[in-house]
């Protein structure tokens, strides 16, 4: 999104009582890409780029269609709305438009760093139609200072590394060029309308911008325009002109491009899964938001200039981790052939380890280069209370859990040497009394000890501890470390309202620390935590009353049901982030699907401990889960999972959220395993 974009979209929203103004909000319409480029398609069939941070390219950031009779244009945002979904499971986004000259079907598939749209026109009236296209790309993120280069096949746009291309299947009947907003459209109070009428005369116009409007000739009922990203030092100007070519003759209708969609689906869910919907939707967004590297964005960057936010398009360590350890997990309960996903995360968390064996804040997933962030404690000279140390002990669940996953040392990646660094590295942040140093929390707006991140700890060291894949001595000390930390737990224990406090901090410097005792979805960790410890050592029965009473009373006090269509969890009590008019906390759907995969956990021990209450938390995690399936009030119709929504249920922030969706999926793989479990007893007890 370039600041033009921000500024003509703040026009049109700084009244609204829940849009920020000035963001590029995804929270209509669907994505489309599976290997890098990531393509996002509104309902009205527009087209922008969210894929920087997974390729480095910027590509398109604007962009409009419509047909053209007798000179005449109808555009399709100004049309009747349109009904928009995927083909089947896969990442091909279908949108039909309504036109008082008939009805268009749109046709949108990313493939690698070119994308291509195909329009179905054949129920249009036999009148002389052309397709309009009007684009606007930012080479290397730059919306001025860029050329055009008019080949035969094709229209090249460029700044200096990044060359983006745009060529239709059937020619250009007309091209115009279209100079970015002028100094008094920028400062005028109305928004402005793009693209605007064709200037008289002005030379540059044509040739000095990344906008322009195509006419795209309709040839047996079709047409069919493609986009192409290239980086010109690898992707050379002929190569480019060729690939599109290739593109051309290949997709040349609806059926070629349903079955390239088809082949892009690397992982099949079981069809005949009563989630087999969630999963699969679950997977794509995975895949969605995945770079090359195997790194991925917390969610498609909505908020470029950090006005409301410090944005979304990075790989943060720990929704990273712990999305592969779900998907880990969920692969192993389903056979889900996601063996290369989890070998390309477990290399690049080694190859961004830091020296000191932690991981920074944020790195750019294209290349795992150090990205712009708030947490680079010890990169810094300053204090490392500026530091997540939780997103260590993420990163080591996953490694630890990852080596054990297979017997086969030659089918996997060595994380030995990572594993020993990142646990030398959890030691340095780990107090002679057992819990975390004072650092920032997972929701990166505090700082003390917090639960949460003792409950990573906890997890950490629980993995290794009964990690067959690492060194025993290594074994043995995390076992050690892990006893440690779960008997610290109880210094974090509110006894009045019977739950770990969200942290310990200092509010006087006179009276010293003292207990946060505000409910926090963030400390439902403690529950998936305590499963893994009780894999290797049995929680006791004191620990497990404490747990109970702990997940129940943080969902009671956090759950919200503003209205009869909108429920799920807050975050936290008091949280004020992204309110806009709202006056009360939003409802999260990270904090739901947390709540689901923790009652779950819960189920899970207190089943293999012969406890007669797990039947009532595999109750409530149903429930939980049903709030974030599809159906469910936080679940959209794309299928999605925004990171909030507000009380009237209008979606906001990042979305898709890749976290909720990995916490979806492996909270339904733990159901059914609790489920085929109880079946089992069942059968037994007959």
């Amino acid at each position: 999104m370039q600041l033009r974009d921000a500024l003509n979209d703040y026009k049109h929203h700084r009244h609204d009582a829940t849009a920020f103004p000035g963001e590029s909000r995804s929270t209509t319409g669907h994505f489309s890409g599976r290997d890098g480029r990531l393509v996002h398609v509104d309902p009205d069939g527009s087209l922008s780029d969210y894929g920087y941070p997974l390729t480095g390219l910027n590509g398109l950031e604007r962009s409009r269609f419509g047909l053209r009779v007798d000179d005449d244009v109808v555009w399709f945002d100004h049309c009747q709305p349109t009904a928009q979904t995927y083909h089947r499971h896969t990442a091909l986004v279908v949108t039909d438009h309504e036109t008082h000259l008939g009805s268009v079907s749109q046709y949108d598939l990313t493939l690698g760093d070119a994308h291509v749209t195909y329009f179905d026109c054949e129920d249009l009236s036999g009148e002389d139609v052309e397709v309009v296209a009007f684009v606007g790309f930012a080479p290397d993120a730059q919306d001025t200072r860029i050329g055009q280069l008019h080949h035969e096949t094709a229209i090249e746009v460029f700044h200096t590394d990044e060359h983006d291309f745009v060529a239709s299947a059937t020619g250009f009947a007309e091209i115009q060029g279209q100079v970015a907003a002028k100094y008094g459209e920028i400062l005028s109070d109305e928004p402005v309308d793009l693209p605007r009428p064709i200037s008289n005369g002005r030379y540059e116009e044509a040739r000095l911008s990344g906008n322009l409007v195509a006419f795209l000739p309709v040839e047996d009922g079709s047409a069919t325009l493609t986009t192409l990203l290239t980086d010109s030092s690898e992707f050379p100007r002929e190569d480019a002109l060729a690939h599109l070519d290739d593109l051309a003759a290949t997709y040349t209708d609806a059926g070629a491009l349903e079955d390239a969609a088809t082949e892009q689906v690397e992982v099949p869910v079981p069809d005949d899964h009563d989630y087999a919907e969630a999963m699969a939707a679950d997977l794509r967004v995975l895949s969605l938001l995945s770079g090359r590297t195997g790194l991925r964005i917390a969610g498609p960057d909505f908020d470029p200039f950090y006005a409301y936010s410090g944005g979304y398009g990075y790989t943060w360590f720990r929704d990273d981790a712990e999305i592969s350890l779900f998907l880990l997990e969920s692969a192993a309960e389903y056979d889900l052939a996601l063996d290369d996903w989890h070998d390309q995360s477990a290399a690049a968390y080694a190859d961004t380890q830091r020296e000191d064996g932690s991981w920074p804040h944020r790195v750019w997933p294209h290349d795992g280069s150090l990205a712009p962030g708030w947490a680079n404690g010890r990169l810094e000279s300053g204090d490392d209370v500026d530091y997540q140390a939780d997103q260590t002990g993420s990163v080591i669940a996953f490694l630890g859990a990852y080596a054990d996953a297979t017997d086969d040392e030659a089918d996997r990646t060595d994380v030995t040497a990572t594993l020993e660094a990142a646990l030398d590295s959890l030691d340095d942040t780990l107090e002679d009394d057992g819990r975390p140093e004072v650092c920032q929390n997972a929701w990166e707006d505090m700082t003390g000890r917090f639960t949460h991140t003792a409950a990573t700890f906890l997890e950490a060291y629980a993995t290794l501890a009964g990690t067959a894949g690492v060194d025993a001595d290594l074994a043995d000390h995390a076992a050690s470390r892990a006893r440690q930390v779960y008997d610290a737990m109880d210094d974090l224990w509110v006894p009045e309202k019977g739950i770990y406090a969200l942290r310990e901090y200092t509010e006087d410097e006179e009276e010293g620390t003292v207990l946060d005792a505000r409910c926090d979805s963030a400390t439902l960790a403690v529950a998936a935590a305590h499963r893994t410890y009780d894999q290797f050592e049995s929680v006791d029965e004191a620990r497990l009353d404490r747990l109970v009473s702990h997940v129940e009373t943080v969902v009671q006090t956090l759950w919200r049901r503003p209205t009869d269509e909108v429920e799920g969890l807050i975050r936290y009590e008091g949280d004020g982030w992204r309110m806009r008019e709202q006056h009360d906390e939003k409802i999260w759907s990270v904090s739901t699907a947390w709540g689901a995969h923790a009652a779950a956990s819960l189920a899970a021990v207190l089943r293999d401990h012969g406890d007669d209450r797990a039947d009532e938390f595999a109750a409530l995690a149903r429930e939980l889960l049903a709030l974030v399936l599809p159906g469910g009030p936080l679940c959209m119709d794309t299928s999605y999972l925004p990171e909030q929504v507000f009380d009237d249920g209008t979606p906001d922030s990042a979305t898709p959220l890749g976290w909720p969706h990995a916490l979806r999926l492996a909270t339904v793989a733990l159901m059914d395993e609790y489920d085929m479990l109880a079946e089992r007893r069942a059968v037994a007890d007959q």
